[in-house]
Parts: structure tokens; C-alpha cells; sequence
């Protein structure tokens, strides 16, 4: 099955809301050696102006996989788990994710370009918090191979 390429402009329902904690925050800058201290210290964030500690810029991808196991659970994608790569990946920031955030993820299916029989999928997860603003778009392109 060929990815469906119909899948341009498809767009799926909010997730559910994510409350972002403050040890998933600490443990989350851990993995990804972001070590300023104001992503494991309330009081070096709180000094720099934030409520709670920051969470480093790729973490808006906790809340985007969220999304995006929507699109690859779509009975009509052509999506194989087992052929497809994370390609690339960008973020564009309104404000900082911090602890105490509750953060809401839509995906809209924005681009489907066919090469060589493979598919380039690209999404953007728009990611809001609890009043409805915006946090952060998270764009990412998914890499479908060629399938037998």
C-alpha cells in the first residue's frame, strides 16, 4: 500500500491535555545535556522570569508524538511504522514550555511529496496551553521507504 497522498490538508482532533511536570522537565534536560540551570532549578528559572523550570526546545516533541500517533495510526495513511525515519524537525516558539504547563497538540498533514516511489510526509502539530494560546508549531517531516 502507497502512502496516501490525499492525506494533505487532513487534520485530527486536539490531544488530550499534557501536563507538563517539573521532574519530566529535569529528567527530559538530563537526556538531552541541556545543562542551564534553569531547566532543573526553580530558583535559577524563577530568576530569569519563569514560573517554573524551562523545558529545553525539543521537548515540544513529547507533546507533538502525541499527534503525530494519530497520524501513523490512520487505518487510510499507506504508513509503515517499520519503513519510515524521522527526518527532520523544526520548532517555532511563541514562549518557553515551563512546569505547570498544560499543553494541547492539533496536527495538520501539510505536505506529501512522492520520490522515486517513497514518501515525504510533512505535519505541523500546533501545541496551545490551557487558555488556548500559542506555545510553540512543531513541523516534522516523516520519511516513508518504498514498501514490496
Amino acid at each position: 500500500m502507497a502512502v496516501n497522498t490525499e492525506l494533505v490538508g487532513r487534520e485530527f482532533p486536539p490531544t488530550p491535555p499534557y501536563l507538563v511536570g517539573r521532574e519530566k522537565v529535569r529528567e527530559f534536560a538530563r537526556a538531552v545535556f541541556a545543562d542551564a540551570p534553569q531547566h532543573t532549578d526553580v530558583e535559577a528559572a524563577r530568576a530569569a522570569g519563569f514560573d517554573d523550570v524551562v523545558a529545553p526546545p525539543t521537548f515540544a516533541m513529547v507533546v507533538q508524538d502525541l499527534t503525530l500517533q494519530q497520524l501513523l495510526s490512520e487505518p487510510d495513511s499507506g504508513i509503515v511504522l517499520a519503513r519510515t525515519i524521522h527526518a527532520e524537525q523544526r520548532f517555532a516558539y511563541t514562549r518557553p514550555i515551563v512546569a505547570g504547563d498544560e499543553l494541547t497538540g492539533r496536527l495538520r498533514v501539510t505536505g506529501v511529496r512522492m520520490m522515486a516511489g517513497n514518501a515525504m510526509i510533512t505535519s505541523e502539530a500546533e501545541i496551545t496551553d490551557g487558555s488556548g494560546a500559542h506555545v510553540v508549531t512543531a513541523t516534522s517531516v516523516l520519511l516513508v521507504g518504498e514498501g514490496e
